[in-house]
């Protein structure tokens, strides 16, 4: 989406100039002493900070988040959010604060459209036990998460939680959750490690297998899944939330391993002939458990690579390392369990990632 005499600038920055230009000035102005926080935070490729020119065409420009007590939000929302869109500017940096919506059900988001009327802006209001309950399926005031809790919640939803910018919190709620949620607890970290490395045990071998009986196809179709799995066990080991299919990608590469794991892993993409998507498999499979050992999560385990049992596909045999980190889990709650993980680990179905109920019956389902 292209708006005259608009520059790119990316998103967070212009929140960031929305906020202290334009809607600190108003509510300084109309509600004297309000206490709130403003961020942006949540859905949005210029949260996880991968917005370009092309983002611009939905549901991107100047949006905001504004976080109110509970009561603020239930007695003052309605008029902040009129007096917002009756004294907001038309435009921010050249890009309209006015979002039309759409008409089509099949696509109800918002573009930002110049209109001469008060704006249909994008500073939400919430409370932050409210926007809690939407975003990760729980109250932030509740007790402490348990961890069949944390398994049930995306990363993609964890990583929306974490990540953008606080520009103000004199409410301190907001800050604490993000403080809260941004790793695992230690010991939901290690049963999900070991059961990334058994994902990877489960389908190591059908590279070979598949190019044996001479499906080229499907060796690469492993080949990719593998490489998947390694990007997200890399992701998980350098304690980044993994986003969703899309950015996947995006954050891999900004990892301090991608540089020399990147080669590796696009090899094996690239390769035509199993031997050399074997060979490149098993450079990465080498370089990740190497990353593994360095954690000092576990005592090191051989990171070489080694025949598949009696049969003539080399492998890392990961599940050397899932069964040692999952001896290291001490939590009753997850000690025992089998290791089927979060549910990124079980799924990837938008539809059923944005079902927490859903999410979390089937977690608490398991063991």
């Amino acid at each position: 989406m292209k708006i005259s005499g608009a520059r790119f600038v990316p998103g967070i920055e212009l929140s960031r100039i929305l906020y202290e230009e334009e809607v600190q000035p108003i509510l300084l102005d109309a509600f004297p002493g309000l206490r709130y926080a403003a961020a942006r935070v949540g859905s949005g490729s210029e949260v996880l900070g991968f917005d370009s020119p092309r983002s611009a065409d939905h549901e991107w420009g100047p949006r905001l988040e504004i976080f109110l007590t509970a009561h603020d939000r239930v007695e003052r929302g309605d008029d902040i959010s009129r007096t917002l869109a009756e004294r907001l500017p038309k435009q921010v940096r050249g890009w309209p604060t006015h979002f039309r919506e759409s008409d089509d059900p099949q696509d109800p988001v918002g573009r930002m459209q110049v209109t001469d009327g008060p704006v249909n802006h994008r500073v939400s209001l919430y409370d932050v036990d409210g926007w809690t309950a939407g975003q990760l399926g729980f109250r932030a005031s509740s007790a402490e998460l348990s961890p069949r809790d944390w398994l049930a919640i995306p990363q993609q939803r964890l990583a929306e939680t974490t990540a953008g910018t606080v520009f103000h919190d004199d409410l301190g709620d907001l800050t604490e959750v993000r403080s809260r949620m941004a790793w695992y607890p230690e010991q939901v970290w290690r049963y999900l490690l070991a059961c990334q490395w058994q994902r990877v045990s489960q389908e190591e071998a059908f590279v070979g297998r598949c190019a044996e009986v001479g499906d080229d196809i499907g060796s690469a179709v492993v080949a990719a899944r593998l490489v998947r799995s390694l990007m997200s066990l890399c992701l998980l080991l350098e304690r980044q939330y993994a986003p969703y299919t899309k950015w996947l990608g995006s954050a891999f590469g900004r990892l301090p391993s991608a540089e020399s794991l990147g080669p590796m892993l696009r090899g094996a993409l690239e390769a035509t002939d199993y031997p050399a998507r074997e060979a490149h498999l098993c450079d990465a499979y080498e370089a990740v458990a190497s990353l593994q050992n360095a954690s000092g999560l576990i005592q090191p385990v051989d990171p070489g690579r080694r025949p598949y049992h009696a049969r003539p596909f080399l492998v890392l045999r990961a599940e050397r390392f899932a069964q040692v980190l999952a001896r290291s889990v001490t939590d009753p709650d997850l000690r025992g369990l089998p290791l089927v993980g979060n549910v990124d680990q079980w799924s990837d179905s938008t539809d059923l990632l944005n079902q927490p109920r859903a999410v979390r019956a089937a977690v608490q389902a398991f063991g």
